[in-house]
């Protein structure tokens, strides 16, 4: 089976929307075709569309040199290729999340090939019964990332909770709470509101996206979440440096995140080595693919670590998420952008045409590859 054509394409709500509401912005989608008639399918997160336009189609773009024509004996080989083609660039930035995106496409295409799901032919299941409410087969646990249209205060307060509280109601366990933009008093006093409302039972996270820039005010912050059971404290620094992720992790008992934007093993080696971050969240995409999600899933693993993939964006992002999960034996849960309570009509399109969520967690897919199309319609209606 060889690569015969590169196909992309671009879907989205339209060209302004609030991506705090839940739209979608435009995203830039990959098709892998065949000499075979097979495809495979990718979308590329926070890639300016026209970049991909530019470097993936025809023989003579960036990609296109370098994948048209190959034989796809395993998707290794031509990450590899890939790779070592880019030496002397940054391997950093676009150039290695498309290539991420691009590795995605071709695990869906060798399990296509090949007749198996994407989690088999990375492993296997290889989750420990931890990770898997008592009493129920191996699943997929997703939890909620909950953002709110305005930031601080009651307004941010009152939708956040008020949307976890529906989601809930839908069977979801595990929410993300999202004090962004806002003082250190919000970000306890959200916490405080969930618990009040939802009780102990669901898991919660907090994301204050980068909000702090001194270890002792974040110190200060998550003293006082301890008493509300926070499974991890997300980004509470700018990632340029894991220096002082090292230092708070030494002050406080909440697991640090961070990792969405994290891009190769080698990023997420240093959150671990010299951040002490112990919860990193690679997209599959951005980090590189499955292929290299899976040696962060290695790295972390031997470092007591876990690995909860990052995935604010569309289910096809989220379908290779689960593939990922699947394999991964320090995977508890995974980001979810739940479609329920956001404005966007493309979401939610995406959202019904993914793996379906029951009683809040997602079963083991068993179509070959990824087993996620984006419908036709869709596409009629979405392309920009």
């Amino acid at each position: 089976m060889k690569i015969a054509r590169l196909e992309t394409f671009v879907l989205g709500d339209g060209p302004e929307i609030d991506p705090d509401k839940g739209g979608v912005e435009p995203l830039a989608c990959i098709r892998i075709h065949t000499d075979n008639d097979l495809t495979g399918l990718s979308e590329v997160f926070r890639v300016p569309p026209g970049v991909v336009q530019a470097t993936v189609g025809g023989p003579a773009t960036h990609f296109g040199k370098l994948l048209i024509g190959e034989e796809l004996k395993h998707p290794e080989r031509l990450w590899q290729r890939m790779w070592d083609t880019f030496l002397h660039t940054n391997r950093r930035g676009w150039e290695i999340m498309i290539l991420g995106a691009l590795d995605v496409a071709l695990w869906d295409l060798y399990g296509k090939q090949l007749g198996r799901p994407v989690w088999e032919l990375l492993g296997g299941v290889q989750r420990g019964p931890f990770q898997t409410p008592v009493g129920e087969k191996t699943v997929v646990t997703p939890y909620c990332t909950i953002v709110s249209d305005v930031w601080g205060g009651e307004p941010m307060f009152q939708q956040q909770v008020a949307r976890a509280e529906k989601l809930a109601e839908l069977g979801y366990r595990a929410f993300k709470l999202e004090p962004m933009m806002s003082s250190r008093a919000d970000v306890v006093e959200l916490a405080r509101r969930f618990r009040r409302s939802l009780g102990g039972k669901p898991t919660l996270m907090i994301d204050v996206g980068y909000l702090f820039h001194d270890v002792p005010t974040a110190a200060r912050v998550c003293r006082e979440l301890e008493p509300f059971d926070i499974f991890f404290f997300e980004t509470p620094f700018p990632v340029d440096s894991p220096i002082p992720y090292a230092d708070l992790a030494s002050r406080t008992s909440i697991p640090l995140a961070m990792g969405e934007h994290g891009v190769s093993r080698w990023e997420f080696l240093d959150m671990m080595e010299r951040g002490r971050v112990s919860v990193v969240q690679p997209y599959m995409t951005t980090c590189g693919g499955l292929t290299e999600a899976k040696r962060i899933v290695e790295l972390a693993r031997m470092r007591g670590a876990m690995v909860c993939p990052g995935n604010w964006s569309t289910q096809i992002l989220g379908a290779a998420t689960v593939h990922l999960a699947a394999y991964s034996p320090i995977t508890p849960f995974i980001e979810f952008a739940p479609a329920e309570v956001y404005e966007s009509t493309l979401r939610r399109e995406l959202h019904s045409a993914g793996f379906p969520v029951k009683d809040g967690i997602i079963e083991i897919p068993s179509a070959p590859g990824i087993g996620y199309e984006v419908p036709a319609e869709i596409l009629d209606r979405f392309r920009m």
